[in-house]
């Protein structure tokens, strides 16, 4: 049977975490991971800083080869990085045929990766080879896929996150509310929040609107 898994991974002990030493508040939502001759090269959104910024980041970390901007989008930019081999562990299992990548969100804190394989057996092989590559993911979350009209394929901490948005209401205009506030209650940082936020965000998009046209 077809799993869904959550994994999460400190920060640190992720090649695209270095960005977040400097830049505290940056988010960074990976979007593509593509092998090639000579390592793996991942794309991904990032938000909450300026393009220089990010580039002079990376460009100083020994495992980049090469980072440049592909397009900007609403303040959001899509980068282009390519890693030399010693640094690709997790980003090669993450292109594993065994499993998808449905989505992947960094803040200071953490990455947060889902997965989806068609049975436990290859999640399981996922996480037998992070662990023997030295890559400490934990698995926050498994469950069977369910229908994508189910409202229940959000996560419970993206469902938690969605509800007590909408009920303080963080998505009217003006907001009643704030990220600070909501992030204080749920006693998790405003980045985290704003990442599950933006995760669920994009699960229900994907629900509504992508998965139900024929």
């Amino acid at each position: 049977m077809a799993t869904v898994a959550e994994f999460t991974l400190e920060s640190d002990e992720f090649p695209l975490g270095t960005v977040f030493a400097n830049l505290p508040d940056v988010t960074v939502q990976l979007e593509r991971v593509i092998p090639d001759s000579n390592g793996v090269v991942p794309y991904f959104w990032v938000r909450g800083t300026e393009t220089d910024d990010i580039v002079e980041q990376f460009s100083a970390h020994p495992g980049v080869r090469d980072i440049r901007v592909v397009d900007q989008v609403d303040g959001e930019y899509l980068m282009r990085c390519a890693w030399e081999e010693d640094y690709d562990s997790v980003l090669d299992a993450l292109i594993a045929p065994e499993v998808i990548l449905l989505s992947a969100v960094g803040t200071n804190e953490e990455w947060t990766f889902e997965l989806r394989g068609e049975s436990r057996a290859e999640i399981a092989e996922f996480r037998e080879y992070c662990h023997e590559h030295g890559v400490p993911v934990k698995l926050a979350e498994l469950h069977a896929l369910r229908s994508l009209e189910a409202k229940q394929d959000l996560t419970e901490a993206q469902r938690d996150a969605l509800t007590l948005a909408y009920e303080r209401g963080y998505f009217d205009s003006p907001r009643e509310t704030t990220l600070e506030d909501m992030a204080e209650d749920l006693r998790i940082s405003q980045q985290a929040l704003g990442a599950r936020l933006h995760r669920g965000n994009k699960r229900l998009v994907e629900q509504a609107l992508i998965q139900s046209d024929p």
